[in-house]
């Protein structure tokens, strides 16, 4: 248990013994500073139950509050706000007691099982800015469970099975007519088989296909059958599929290594396959499923709807499966496999009406138990400086790969060669430069549709990662100088500043827990600026290496090394890699 709660739990008897039954007590920090570091807000909302004017109870409380000597500056304020502040004990206490361990300064949540789905990148096609939130969000969250204590299990839940994939091998099929693949009477090993195909044809081949089938109704027929012969196993396109599945892969896992994302499963729609016939006959031994136009369909509406909510499509009419189909198949999977206790869904916000019919489906065929949590992340759009989808010049969709080129382009602008060798310049730029594109991302609140600057997000001041990267590096870099000053223990609380980054670090835990809950790094991004600028006012207003007094040396490098670890912490949750020098 964090300190900062401990206190409240203190708190919260100190009122009970007062005489006042008081739940989800909570310290709130003070808007005025004057009056004290924070706020008791609860006397009015007593006062209702207990029919009692608020100060009178805040009276009755303070005399109980007295009796703690981690309170001090106790006052009673307008019609019965109780204000607080810190004693010096005790923030000493707190700083000494976290300095070998910033965990310690963590609360954890309920242990639970958690799958996070989330990348949702299609194979053969390009990794476009559209696919960045969903990729840093979802890692971080990952990161963030396992940090206050849940078994987290990420998958990359590849888009592998539609009819993307049949309008690829319908076009390899037309360039390529006499590849063995398409030869019924091959009787060889298709893994020996030389496919000329690279991956950057691939990222050709399926905008020309989809193209083509906007155009051409025999052309759009013949991929239908093509993803009907896939999700049949049908020899030569089944084992072509796999192929074009083997090298789109390697190039999206490169793609995602360069952001910090990193995923334990690398399944795909087409892995649930082996569930489908038995999803299909849960679904019709349910009496859930009704004959459309030939296709099979499952109503998910409610009476209590306010807007359409359209029937989820199980099978169509052609005899393939859909998208609906194949996540009702991996949900049940990964009961079968891992049995978890929730499931997080990072996508964009237009799919929120797609996951929605497919939780009531699975809620309808009893996919998974009634404790088991279904829940949609959205998120908004990463927008250019006319405020629509971020494109290229030509107005085109941009790719991931590209949006790095750009960003790195502008980290290389804001090197420092005298501080970084020759050799390290590349690494360090593309730290920086990712670091830019990630924590831009995570500034606002993830429903928020923002947009993106390059050169801004880029600047070393200001709230941006080379902001934030500069300032821990310097951090470090002092921490090093010092390595033989005395920093044994904290002593000093006097000066403003430093109490202020102190008051800032017992707020960490409520962070954390707030951004698991709204399942939103906005908090952690804020707060990781605040706590940075904090102590760069510190470190401008006092030389902390060549201070004599030894005590306000120890606790300055204390104060210093919890800052940069709490940075390190933050920084790995974001996603976000610190260089050597910059």
């Amino acid at each position: 248990m964090s300190v900062i709660k401990s206190l409240e739990q203190d708190i919260k008897n100190l009122i009970e013994e007062a005489g006042y039954k008081i739940d989800n007590f909570t310290l709130e920090v003070s808007k005025r500073k004057e009056l004290g570091d924070y706020q008791i807000n609860d006397c009015m909302s007593l006062a209702k139950i207990y029919h009692k004017s608020p100060v009178e109870i805040a009276k009755d409380i303070v005399k109980k509050l007295e009796t703690n000597k981690n309170l001090t500056n106790i006052n009673i304020a307008g019609p019965g706000f109780i204000n607080i502040s810190l004693s010096a004990l005790f923030l000493t206490s707190f700083m000494n007691d976290i300095k070998q361990d910033i965990k310690l300064n963590i609360d954890k949540v309920h242990p639970r099982k958690i799958i996070l789905d989330y990348g949702g990148a299609n194979v053969a096609k390009t990794l476009h800015v559209g696919h960045l939130r969903s990729a840093n969000l979802g890692e971080a969250l990952k990161r963030l469970v396992k940090l206050l204590g849940c078994d987290a299990i990420s998958d990359a839940h590849l888009g592998d099975y539609g009819r993307p994939l049949g309008l690829v091998l319908l076009e390899i099929k037309k360039r390529y007519p006499n590849l063995s693949y398409f030869n019924p009477a091959y009787q060889g090993d298709y893994h020996e088989i030389d496919l000329p195909i690279t991956n950057q044809d691939l990222e050709l081949i399926y905008p020309q296909a989809s193209l083509k089938a906007k155009e051409d109704e025999t052309y759009l027929n013949e991929a239908r059958e093509i993803t009907l012969k896939i999700q049949n196993h049908e020899r030569g396109y089944y084992d072509l599929w796999e192929k074009v599945i083997e090298i789109s892969k390697a190039d999206l896992k490169k793609v995602y290594d360069a952001l910090n994302v990193y995923y334990d499963l690398w399944e795909g729609e087409s892995d649930a396959a082996e569930y489908l016939d038995e999803l299909l006959q849960i679904c019709r031994d349910k009496n859930i499923v009704k004959q459309s136009d030939g296709a099979e369909i499952i109503e998910v509406k409610n009476d209590s709807d306010s807007s359409p909510m359209p029937p989820l499509l199980l099978v169509k009419s052609n005899q393939t499966v859909s998208y609906e189909t194949t996540d009702l198949a991996t949900i049940l999977e990964r009961r079968k496999k891992w049995d978890p206790d929730e499931i997080w869904y990072c996508a964009d916000a237009r799919q929120e009406l797609h996951f929605e019919q497919v939780f009531r489906a699975s809620r309808l065929a009893g996919l998974v138990k009634d404790t088991v949590k279904l829940e949609y992340i959205g998120f908004g759009t990463m927008n250019g400086e006319d405020g629509k989808p971020f494109k290229t010049r030509d107005g085109g969709v941009m790719s991931l790969k590209s949006l790095i080129d750009m960003v790195s382009e502008e980290a290389r602008k804001r090197i420092n060669k005298d501080m970084v060798e020759e050799a390290d310049i590349d690494k360090t730029v593309e730290k920086i430069a990712i670091a830019t594109l990630k924590y831009a991302d995570f500034i606002p609140y993830r429903m928020t549709d923002y947009i993106f600057n390059p050169a801004k997000f880029s600047e070393v001041e200001g709230k941006t990662a080379p902001y934030l990267l500069y300032s821990t590096v310097r951090m470090k870099s002092l921490l090093e100088k010092a390595k033989d000053l005395p920093k044994d223990n904290y002593y000093e609380v006097g000066i403003p500043s430093t109490k202020d980054i102190i008051l800032t670090l017992l707020q960490l835990p409520k962070i954390l827990l707030s951004s698991f809950e709204a399942k939103s790094l906005n908090e952690i991004a804020e707060y990781l600026y605040t706590l940075t600028n904090k102590y760069n006012k510190f470190y401008a207003e006092n030389k902390v290496l060549t201070e004599k007094n030894n005590n306000l040396s120890s606790s300055w490098l204390l104060l210093t090394n919890i800052v940069y670890q709490t940075n390190l912490l933050l920084l790995d949750i974001l996603g976000l890699k610190v260089p050597e020098k910059m």
